[in-house]
């Protein structure tokens, strides 16, 4: 009897620790690996897939842009509308929590898009990065991965786009799902998800114009002076990483009041879990006020991704649904 033929998958890096290396022993890493280089240490591979590389970009992650993750967007597209049944893309840990989130809102397909990444340079021992990358492989090539938008692999997890978070600087376990835990693991190369996909639903494609949406932090004895500059610095939109459960102080709610009149304003919160409520404290600058001066809550979505959802919804021409794409 004849075996199914292997799927067909396509694995694009964008940079990141994962293709790094120092140059000269005593300097730092940079990126320095093309896709091809990266699984070359990967023969396990070819067993599982019909593998397509490209090289997109070689930039560490802090220095991706919304712009250059469109391009990014439209590129991964084309490989699914080609005959791709997945796409791997490979990048920096810095903000793979955020480019994750950017591309799930975008994401139309049943196709599964898989991030990972890597904690640790491809010239250091104990490289994470072809591990991580053999996991991305496994996920994208499981029929149970479709469905599910943009999943991040990392450390043998299997986290949603909207709610993984790089909660440690250097170690390896450095990526969480705060409050939910990973959708699913790696075990001895088989994929378990924990649940179902659920439904999606996805941000229209953004228009030319881009919008500037500001992140501020709540801290203590803020003044109000940025937030008074935003109009006429040319910002649209505010999310504001407030205090606790989602608060502010009474200066702040007074200046936040003003310029949701003019402006779409979310306040999250910075403790890194947890939701914003929405009913229990009523003390001016808590959420109870901060609702009825036309803030919107975030709920469970973190600050910056936050961010993302206003600059595509807004993008978009699609603001005024901002309500009904919090978590809450």
């Amino acid at each position: 009897m004849s075996q199914a033929p292997l799927p067909r998958l396509v694995i694009a890096s964008l940079g990141g620790t994962v293709s790094m290396q120092a140059v000269a022993p005593g300097q730092g890493v940079t990126p320095q690996l093309d896709c091809a280089a990266l699984l070359a240490s990967l023969p396990q591979l070819a067993a599982l897939a019909q593998i397509d590389t490209a090289t997109l970009c070689l930039l560490p992650s802090a220095s991706l842009g919304f712009q250059g993750l469109l391009e990014v967007l439209a590129w991964a597209r084309a490989q699914v509308q080609g005959g791709a049944q997945a796409v791997v893309l490979s990048q920096g840990t810095d903000t793979m929590e955020e480019t994750a989130y950017f591309l799930d809102l975008l994401w139309p397909f049943e196709a599964p898009l898989v991030m990972t990444g890597a904690m640790r340079a491809a010239s250091q021992p104990g490289a994470d990065g072809p591990a991580n990358l053999l996991a991305a492989v496994q996920v994208a090539t499981t029929q149970a991965s479709r469905g599910r938008g943009v999943l991040v692999v990392i450390n043998d997890q299997i986290h949603l786009a909207a709610q993984v978070r790089k909660t440690a600087s250097l170690a390896l376990a450095a990526f969480e799902s705060p409050g939910e835990g990973p959708l699913g693991v790696l075990v001895e190369g088989i994929v378990r998800y924990r649940q179902p996909p659920s439904p999606r639903r996805v941000v229209p494609e953004p228009g030319r114009d881009a919008p500037r949406i500001a992140l501020l932090e709540a801290c203590l004895d803020a003044d109000t002076m940025l937030l008074h500059a935003l109009p006429d610095l040319g910002y649209t939109g505010l999310v504001v990483a407030g205090f606790g459960a989602g608060h502010v102080s009474r200066a702040w709610a007074d200046a936040l009041a003003d310029l949701a009149r003019h402006m779409p304003v979310i306040v999250a919160t910075r403790t890194g879990s947890g939701p914003t409520a929405r009913a229990t404290y009523g003390f001016v600058g808590g959420e109870i006020d901060l609702l009825a001066r036309g803030i919107h809550m975030a709920g469970t979505l973190c600050p910056r991704k936050c961010r993302i959802l206003l600059w595509l919804l807004s993008a978009a021409g699609e603001a005024d649904s901002l309500e009904g794409w919090l978590l809450n």
